[in-house]
This record gives structure tokens, C-alpha cells and sequence, in this order.
């Protein structure tokens, strides 16, 4: 399996990665056609679509005569892996100070049950942490 590589993606290849995850698979019509109104050309999904298979992101199988393609790793996976490169990049490693970033990013938009639902994942990571 190829290695995926940190980094940013641009914006319509995020645009491709969120369509593949929603989706499961896609042919490069699939995609393009997903994209709606503003998609780009289809040579040019193809080719945002080597560039993503290049970076390690997802992989292609030939159906007959065209390709299907699929995300190399669960969006589970690829939201933990995002935000533990975020982590050690941005917030030297540190949890609180991440979590303190997002809360004052947030704070105003937050639910009172959003907070409570943080409250009881701090409650429980700190059980399971003694």
C-alpha cells in the first residue's frame, strides 16, 4: 500500500476525497459528475485523481474499460491521522492546547448538548485513564 503523504490538498481535491468517502468508489465520470455545476474538466479530474492516487490517498481497479476509484483508508481513519499531523504540527503534541484552539474557535456556535457531549468524552477518557 502506497504511504500517504501529509500535507494539504487542495481544494478540489478534498472535494474528490469527501465525494469518494460519501460515495465508497467512483469512476472519474462518477466524480465529475458529483461535483456539480463548477466541475472541472474531465481530463482534469482525471488528473486530480492521479494526483490524489500519487499522494497515497486512494487507489484504482480497472471495471472493464474504465477505472473505479476508492479511498486507500476509512475517513476514520484518515480524520485521526489528520488530526494527530495537526496536533504534532500545530499544538506541539498537546491535547489541551488543541482542544483550547477549538473551543475558542467554537465556543459561541456550541449547543449546551455539544458541550455536555465533550464533558462525558473528557469523564470517560479520564476513567480509562487511571
Amino acid at each position: 500500500m502506497p504511504k500517504i503523504t501529509q500535507g494539504a490538498l487542495s481544494r478540489r481535491e478534498r472535494q474528490i476525497l469527501e465525494i469518494l468517502y460519501r460515495r465508497g468508489n467512483a469512476s472519474a465520470a462518477d466524480v465529475r459528475d458529483a461535483m456539480g455545476d463548477d466541475a472541472p474538466s474531465y481530463s482534469a479530474v482525471r488528473t486530480l485523481l492521479g494526483v490524489l492516487e500519487e499522494k497515497g490517498h486512494i487507489r484504482h481497479k480497472a471495471e472493464g474499460l474504465k477505472y473505479v476509484y476508492a479511498p486507500v483508508v476509512t475517513r476514520d481513519k484518515a480524520r485521526r491521522s489528520a488530526v494527530k499531523h495537526m496536533l504534532d504540527t500545530y499544538f506541539s503534541g498537546s491535547p489541551e492546547e488543541i482542544m483550547a484552539a477549538l473551543l475558542d474557535v467554537s465556543s459561541t456556535k456550541l449547543t449546551r448538548q455539544e458541550l455536555d457531549r465533550m464533558a462525558d468524552m473528557i469523564d470517560k477518557a479520564r476513567k480509562e485513564g487511571k
